[in-house]
């Protein structure tokens, strides 16, 4: 959001409510929700002077996350083990087969996930502690944008950001068409957002969690239902973006012009780098073992 829309319409302070949260996955039904994610969404966190993210938390801190030893459990084994990572480039990449602990690292870095043992600081602070704070600087983006969206017209979705921030829904509607405006999508405004296309509905999930303004962008393979044009339409706006922006992909393509690549496997990290060696070395692996492996030891 342009400073010039933030400035015009300031949120209502006196509203009972501070910065709130959700828990993300937004699904009515939730039967295919993700393991470990809370089924509730608890929208508006009450405010309260004895709880604030504390004097550790620095939105500006270098790095903006600093992993230390930490595993993750999940069904009573760990998909995480040993994972030490500080994360400070503007562009970072994740790579790994399926099952080697992409999207579950990424969700330690908004409190989706919690550690079992080890420490997640994100600007400064344990997660533990700003676990209620952190959707308000970590925007995450899911691969399934049916996932995300709630609400039926695209207006209504962006807006719905804004009311997150304490803004009232007239004001937030009006602020979310000069969003959209801005973002050049104000003739998707009334349209309802089942009827969009999937490169117009991750857009319109994109958008809607750059709203909020985060400090860090975390996207979960965003372009797995996108056609080439879709996909190279989302990373040139990505690429526009002045928040930090971490990307789990399958296309290696895509991370090639990013600062850092991180290559997991069985939940650990097999190499981290630079994005053209990263890269390199994770193709000549998948090379090989299409090569050499039984067709029902990688299907």
């Amino acid at each position: 959001m342009s400073r010039a829309i933030a400035a015009s319409l300031r949120p209502d302070n006196n509203c009972g409510f501070d910065i709130p949260w959700f828990s993300v996955n937004k699904l009515p039904n939730f039967a295919d929700a993700q393991p470990g994610i809370s089924k509730s969404m608890p929208f508006w966190i009450r405010k309260d002077k004895n709880r604030g993210a504390g004097p550790d938390f620095d939105p500006a801190a270098d790095p903006y996350a600093h992993l230390k030893n930490v595993r993750l459990d999940m069904g009573g084994r760990a998909v995480l083990s040993d994972i030490t990572l500080s994360l400070r480039e503007d562009r970072i990449g994740i790579v790994g087969l399926n099952g080697s602990g992409k999207s579950s690292l990424v969700r330690l870095l908004n409190g989706l996930r919690q550690p079992a043992s080890g420490t997640v600081r994100m600007f400064g602070a344990d997660v533990t502690r700003i676990s209620k704070d952190l959707p308000r600087y970590v925007g995450f983006v899911f691969q399934n944008p049916d996932h995300q969206a709630i609400f039926p017209t695209v207006e209504e979705e962006i807006a719905f950001g804004l009311t997150q921030l304490g803004y009232e829904k007239n004001p937030a509607r009006g602020m979310a068409l000069a969003f959209l405006e801005e973002h050049k999508c104000a003739h998707l405004a009334q349209k309802p957002f089942a009827e969009l296309s999937e490169g117009q509905k991750q857009l319109i999930c994109i958008l809607a969690v750059l709203v909020m303004e985060p400090r860090l962008l975390v996207l979960d393979e965003p372009m797995s239902s996108l056609d080439g044009l879709a996909a190279r339409k989302i990373m040139t706006k990505l690429g526009t973006l002045d928040q930090k922006v971490i990307m789990v992909s399958h296309d290696l393509a895509l991370l090639t012009s990013f600062d850092r690549v991180i290559w997991m496997e069985e939940g650990r990290i097999r190499m981290d780098g630079p994005a053209k060696a990263v890269l390199k070395a994770y193709e000549d692996d998948l090379d090989r073992r299409a090569g050499t492996e039984q067709v029902e030891e990688v299907l």
